[in-house]
C-alpha cells in the first residue's frame, strides 16, 4: 500500500474483560500486523463523531444482549451524529454472538445496517466466544476487509486535485485537513467531479455548512 491506511474500531462493551475486547484487541493487531493505522474508541451515544472522516474504514462492533445489539452503539447511530459522520464511509461489521452465526446473520446484523444504507460495506463477520480462541476467523476477517478495500481502490477513478485547490486545504488548520479533504472528495465523487478545483472546495463546504 503506498499510503498507510487509517482504520477506527468503534464498539459497544459491557465488560472491559469479555469476548468484545478480546475480539478489538485481536482485529486491532492483525490491522497492524498488515501496516495499518489502528485507533479504537468506545461508543456513547450522545459523543460526537466527527472525527471518524479522517479515517479510511470504520469497524463497527458489539456484543448481542438479550437479542438486541448494544445499545450505545446503535443509539449512536439512531440519535446521535455517527451515522451522519459515516456518509460514505467504508465499514466493516462484527457482532459477539452466541447464536449460530447464520441466525445471527438475519437478526441482528440488521440492527446496525438498516442505519448505514448507501455505506460500502467491506466485510461483516459474526464471532462466537469459542472463534476467539484462535486465529483464523479474525485473520480471515482483516484479510477480506483489507482486499475488498484495495479492490474498490483500483476500481474507483482517482479525484485530482488542482494546485489551488491544495494551496486552499493547506491554508486551513492541520486538525481540518482530513475532514476537509474526505467532505470534498465526497461531494466531488457524488455529483460526478473528476477534479476538485478552489471553487469546487468553496461550493462542497458551502453545502455542507463547513
Amino acid at each position: 500500500m503506498s499510503e498507510t491506511l487509517k482504520a477506527v474500531i468503534l464498539y459497544d462493551s459491557m465488560s472491559k474483560s469479555g469476548s468484545t475486547e478480546t475480539a478489538i484487541n485481536a482485529i486491532g493487531m492483525k490491522l497492524a500486523e498488515e501496516g495499518v493505522y489502528v485507533e479504537k474508541a468506545r461508543c456513547k451515544a450522545n459523543a460526537d463523531y466527527s472525527f471518524v472522516r479522517d479515517f479510511d474504514i470504520v469497524l463497527l462492533g458489539a456484543p448481542v444482549y438479550y437479542f438486541v445489539v448494544a445499545s450505545q452503539l446503535l443509539g449512536a447511530l439512531v440519535s446521535g451524529n455517527l451515522r451522519k459522520n459515516l456518509k460514505r464511509k467504508k465499514l466493516a461489521l462484527f457482532l459477539i454472538c452466541g447464536s449460530p452465526e447464520a441466525m445471527a446473520a438475519v437478526l441482528y446484523l440488521p440492527q446496525l445496517k438498516i442505519n448505514l444504507v448507501g455505506n460500502r460495506i467491506l466485510a461483516e463477520k459474526i464471532f462466537s466466544p469459542a472463534m476467539l480462541s484462535g486465529e483464523d476467523a479474525v485473520e480471515n476477517f482483516v484479510f477480506d476487509i483489507l482486499e475488498e478495500y484495495e479492490n474498490d481502490k483500483k476500481s474507483k477513478v482517482k479525484i485530482q486535485w488542482t494546485e489551488e485547490a491544495l494551496e486552499m486545504l493547506q491554508g486551513l488548520p492541520p486538525f481540518m485537513h482530513g475532514g476537509i479533504k474526505g467532505l470534498v472528495e465526497d461531494y466531488a465523487e457524488t455529483h460526478g467531479y473528476s477534479t476538485i478545483t478552489a471553487e469546487l472546495m468553496d461550493i462542497a463546504r458551502s453545502d455542507q455548512g463547513k
